[in-house]
């Protein structure tokens, strides 16, 4: 699975809106841009302080990111960042990145506190022909662990390498009929 628009470095921001959901809007972002570069921060600052049980700074955040943990793989073809707007302002990010011709990685998830649980991603991720989806996480994400299992989310062996993960899991979903698709984003 490819996302087409990569070779349109000027192509319009596409958005698309939750159907049941009317005070969130979703729509694609660079990783570099300032809105999904701060929300990516916000997921890294998170992610550090958890997995380290310690607070963290700039500079730490800074060393993440020259190591690996840009996200620039998430722009087409390889994947897409997600920016949720909840009543006009961000309230988190999400990326999915194409594992195979019919399997999406969700990766990258952050939703500020307040607004978690309402599965935009897995929603886009269907409007984008992916037949199921694909997480990891880690041991100490209790309560990611626990929404994954609330959302139908199957322990599966693992996959990729990431040194982080030792939780996989995956969801097959449905496929819905072809010319649904509203995010601008046309696979092959």
């Amino acid at each position: 699975m490819t996302l087409a628009g990569a070779d349109e470095p000027n192509a319009p921001e596409r958005e698309y809106r939750c159907a049941d959901q009317g005070e969130w809007a979703i729509e694609t972002a660079e990783p570099r841009s300032p809105e999904g570069a701060a929300l990516l921060r916000q997921f890294l600052a998170e992610m550090i302080t958890r997995y380290y049980r310690r607070p963290t700074d700039d500079a730490e955040i800074d060393r993440h990111l020259a190591q690996g943990h840009d996200s620039d793989d998430l722009r087409p073809p390889t994947g897409l960042l997600l920016l949720a707007r909840r009543r006009g302002e961000p309230a988190g990010c999400v990326g999915l990145r194409c594992l195979d011709t019919r399997t999406m990685e969700l990766t990258r998830m952050f939703v500020r506190p307040d607004a978690r649980g309402e599965g935009a991603a897995e929603d886009t991720a269907r409007r984008l022909g992916a037949h199921r989806i694909r997480l990891n996480t880690r041991e100490d994400l209790v309560e990611a662990r626990r929404l994954y299992a609330a959302r139908g989310y199957a322990e599966i062996a693992a996959y990729g390498d990431d040194p982080l993960a030792d939780h996989w899991f995956e969801k097959r979903i449905r496929i819905d009929p072809p010319g649904l698709t509203n995010t601008g984003i046309v696979l092959p």
